[in-house]
């Protein structure tokens, strides 16, 4: 009996060893937690700084777009800074003709003012001669220098006076010669004065066929390099191929404002030459009878 009393403690304590055994380490140091503050802390400022080209680029993140050129500032004056050289060339040429075109206009406006005030002075004064001679005095006056119709009477008048001093007859029978001589004279002083009214018209003329032509041809230009632009950048994006069309569309701009106005002033002063080549040709007739009277009386 006493040997199963003390058997029995002795099972208990082995029993209570085996679970020590299996069940999980109590001795492991538990887990440091982690200091928030100490996480927030920034970082060191002597730590050298990481370097930008090992840390990988990522290809998923977005490309920053391009943005416009001159954005907000975009005028003529950078329009044309920025421009290719060829249609800065041809935005030059264009600025050119304008100014030309101008000048043409004021010279023009001043020439046919003084030569209508000076025509109608020598008319009046011309129908009060009483003779050639008086007529080529008048013709010859200092106030009338340069004045084509003065140029006429002069070239008529002496070709008759030299026609005189050859010895040859410039009445009766010989009359009709001697006014064909003096109309030819005159046919010639009319050709210098077509010629000097028509300076400039050409300019004028060939300016307003042409000039949209020129700007067009720069338009064109500059559009192509837009287009290349957008090759390279590989992005249709306005903002970047705005600048181009732009600085192309300005080269059409200036030449419709150099061509409209030379278009314009070119039928103006068509109509101003006509107009003073009709004045001409009835002077003409009236000289003739002048002379033709003269002749006829003798003088």
């Amino acid at each position: 009996m006493l040997d199963n009393k003390l058997k029995t403690p002795f099972i208990a304590l082995v029993g209570a060893f085996a679970l020590l055994a299996s069940a999980p380490s109590f001795a492991q140091a538990p887990e440091t937690p982690v200091d928030p503050a100490a996480a927030a802390a920034p970082a060191d400022p002597m730590a050298a700084p990481a370097d930008p080209a090992a840390a990988p680029a990522d290809p998923a993140a977005p490309a920053d777009p391009p943005t416009m050129k001159h954005a907000g500032q975009l005028n003529v004056g950078t329009m044309f800074m920025d421009a290719d050289i060829v249609v800065k060339i041809i935005m030059i040429g264009l600025g050119l003709a304008s100014v030309f075109t101008w000048t043409i206009l004021a010279t023009k406006m001043i020439e046919f003012r003084g030569l209508n005030r000076s025509s109608d002075g020598f008319i009046e004064t011309f129908r009060t001669a009483k003779s050639i001679p008086d007529m080529n005095r008048i013709a010859l006056t200092e106030e009338f220098d340069g004045n084509p119709l003065a140029d006429m009477a002069a070239a008529a008048t002496q070709e008759i006076e030299l026609s005189r001093q050859a010895g040859l007859q410039v009445t009766g029978e010989h009359r009709d010669t001697t006014l064909s001589r003096a109309h030819a004279a005159v046919s010639a002083v009319q050709a210098s004065l077509a010629r000097r009214l028509s300076g400039g018209m050409q300019f004028l003329a060939s300016i307003g066929a042409n000039g949209p032509f020129i700007g067009l041809f720069g338009t064109v230009w500059g559009i192509m390099n837009s287009f290349i632009g957008i090759a390279n950048t590989n992005t249709t994006n306005l903002a970047v191929v705005a600048p181009g069309i732009a600085e192309a569309l300005l080269a059409t701009g200036l030449g419709l404002f150099a061509a409209i106005p030379s278009v314009i002033f070119y039928n103006y002063f068509q109509t101003r030459i006509s107009a003073f080549g009709a004045r001409s040709e009835g002077f003409v007739a009236e000289l003739m009878n002048a002379i033709s009277r003269q002749l006829d009386k003798g003088a």
